[in-house]
């Protein structure tokens, strides 16, 4: 529907994204929080996502791994603190080794991420803060801009296949 908004603001550490999706915030929410659906969309073509375990409540985590076309295989786990359903979840972000624990060499954040719905129309902001320049940096370099905004088009696609047919729409 739309393109996913970056702003970078390195004496603050942080970077804030905004996207906007053309489906109710429930939906939305359910794309974010349920791994069935997040493994569908969360890594950019040809790379794919894969759930090793999901624990979505304050205090729990998500384990996964992003796996590459010629065999790579990166891990990333999200520790949820704060979740309000279907409006704001936070959670501690690093890159990890398969049973969960931190990689030191790699950048740590923290997310906060914030779902709101005016109509069908529902915009996701969020913010993302660093412990120091040099790791926001490093996630920049990384291809963090191109490869997520990739994501947030898997997720356009992922919404519009999850979102039943109604008035003015065409049929599948």
């Amino acid at each position: 529907m739309s393109d996913t908004r970056y702003t970078v603001n390195r004496t603050e550490k942080k970077i804030r994204v905004e996207r906007t999706f053309r489906a109710p915030r429930p939906l939305l929410w359910q794309t974010w929080t349920r791994p069935e659906l997040l493994d569908q969309w969360w890594a950019p073509e040809p790379w794919k996502a894969k759930t090793k375990n999901m624990d979505f409540r304050e205090g729990g985590y998500w384990l996964y791994s992003m796996n590459g076309p010629e065999g790579e295989q990166h891990w990333a786990r999200a520790d949820y603190e704060t979740i309000t359903t279907e409006k704001f979840f936070a959670a501690r972000d690093s890159f990890c080794d398969s049973e969960g624990e931190t990689t030191k060499d790699m950048p740590a954040m923290y997310w906060e991420v914030h779902f709101h719905e005016t109509g069908n129309i529902s915009r996701v902001d969020m913010t993302i803060s660093f412990d120091s320049g040099a790791e926001l940096d490093q996630l920049v370099e990384m291809g963090f801009k191109e490869g997520f905004a990739a994501a947030h088009d898997n997720l356009d696609e992922l919404l519009q296949k999850l979102i039943p047919l109604g008035p003015g729409r065409e049929t599948a």
